[in-house]
């Protein structure tokens, strides 16, 4: 049987993680949070950071006792059985797919903004699949090549959002944070929340074990600095942000309006065009790490056998690409990701609590020929997983009926889905 190519690095898997995580939202999230919070906006960012991070480094010590594709989908396995383990992978291919063509929507009323015409109609059809297919055919000429393109969007997209941070921290006034208002707990919370799906998409690094050198090594790592990466940069940007804008919470473009304050039209054209960049980077992981959450469900027998085929030269699962491209073009197209977008919410639940979890449960476990000891373990016993479980079930509270009802929908599809694998 023909393996998957074992190429990435620990920094190019932290790039695909901090290219997941950094999507359009951050250019428009300083905004939405001082809306909610006011100017505690920066210390919201970093609240939630810290949170996040108990998250994820439960998914790094997870990690380091597989070295195989397929990410949360094989700690829940181990932990849960077959079925729990299924319904994981399948949120992660679901909202992968739905959020790629969301992105993809996104990237066209971006460019609409210098070119009305891509707005809608044949034009902005054709954008969305030029874009589509390119990445599409990026992805199974190879995962070096695939990781060479994130890594260059990846930097693409840090470049202007650093700039606006080294310059713009010169043009901060302190002034804004002169007087706090007081912030109720339902503020705090919607902050909290909105803050903690912002922070999301660092979970799909350890789907590429399978292609990694060092996976068990390599993987906690790459969780790890990515967060600390992305809670670095989210915070500060939010700093700059608020101290430049007076009224930030009433603008729609927060880093290109603040850009503009001093570095006048051409800063806010370059941040403009690093929005461009951080969804056309977003959306080529999109397609990276559904294809292969397809792939490790079919390698381990939850899905036929037809997912799993490897490319005889570039060795990437071709079979599971070509049809996660395919599906989220045609909701792209069809404009029926907006409703699947919903599912987000719960999945991310789903995925962080059974992480969590796994992550208890697994300490318990002797090491199998599929699971070994772990190389990273949290420190502190379990203080760090049952806080992140806390944070994790604490998505579920804040989540609304619209979300709850696409979430519970895209779980019984399945457990449908499963049932039929299993008498097939």
């Amino acid at each position: 049987m023909i393996e998957l190519r074992r190429a990435l690095g620990r920094w190019d898997l932290t790039a695909i993680g901090v290219n997941q995580v950094i999507g359009s939202a951050i250019f428009l999230l300083p905004a939405d949070v001082a809306r909610l919070v006011g100017p505690w906006g920066p210390l919201a960012f970093f609240a939630v950071g810290i949170l996040s991070l108990s998250i994820a480094l439960c998914f790094a010590e997870v990690s380091s006792r597989f070295d195989r594709t397929g990410g949360p989908y094989l700690p829940a396995r181990a932990a849960f059985g077959r079925f729990v383990g299924f319904e994981i992978g399948w949120m992660m291919w679901f909202t992968r797919v739905s959020s790629q063509a969301s992105v993809a929507n996104g990237l066209a009323l971006a460019l609409a903004f210098y070119w009305p015409s891509l707005a809608e109609g044949l034009q902005r059809s054709a954008l969305i699949t030029v874009v589509t297919v390119v990445i599409t055919w990026i992805n199974i000429r190879g995962i070096k090549q695939s990781s060479w393109v994130v890594n260059v969007l990846t930097v693409g997209k840090l470049l202007p959002l650093g700039l606006f941070i080294v310059v713009g921290i010169w043009f901060v006034d302190g002034a804004r944070w002169a007087t706090m208002p007081p912030v109720t707990l339902g503020q705090a919370g919607s902050a909290a929340l909105l803050l903690i799906f912002a922070y999301g998409g660092y979970e799909v690094t350890g789907i590429l074990a399978g292609e990694a050198k060092d996976p068990r090594r390599d993987v906690p790592f790459a969780f790890v600095v990515t967060l600390v990466t992305v809670a670095i940069v989210m915070t500060l940007t939010s700093v700059v942000a608020t101290g430049v804008l007076p009224a930030i919470a009433e603008s729609r473009t927060p880093l290109a309006d603040g850009a503009a304050v001093f570095l006048g039209v051409a800063g806010a054209l370059l941040v403009s065009v690093g929005s461009s960049v951080s969804m056309a980077g977003n959306n080529m992981g999109q397609i990276l790490n559904g294809s292969r959450t397809l792939f490790a469900l079919a390698e381990n027998g939850d899905l036929p056998l037809w997912f799993a085929r490897v490319h005889p030269t570039y060795r990437t699962p071709e079979n599971a690409i070509l049809f996660t491209a395919v599906l989220a073009l045609a909701l792209a197209l069809s404009g029926s990701f907006v409703f699947l977008a919903a599912v987000s919410a719960v999945a991310r639940l789903v995925m962080y609590l059974a992480v969590c979890l796994a992550t208890l449960v697994l300490r318990r476990q002797r090491p199998t020929d599929e699971m070994r000891e772990a190389l990273f373990v949290i420190p502190l016993g379990p203080v760090i997983p049952v806080v992140a479980t806390v944070v994790a079930a604490g998505i579920l509270f804040g989540a609304t009926l619209q979300q709850l009802a696409a979430g519970a929908a895209a779980l019984v599809a399945g457990a449908v889905l499963f049932a039929m694998g299993r008498r097939a």
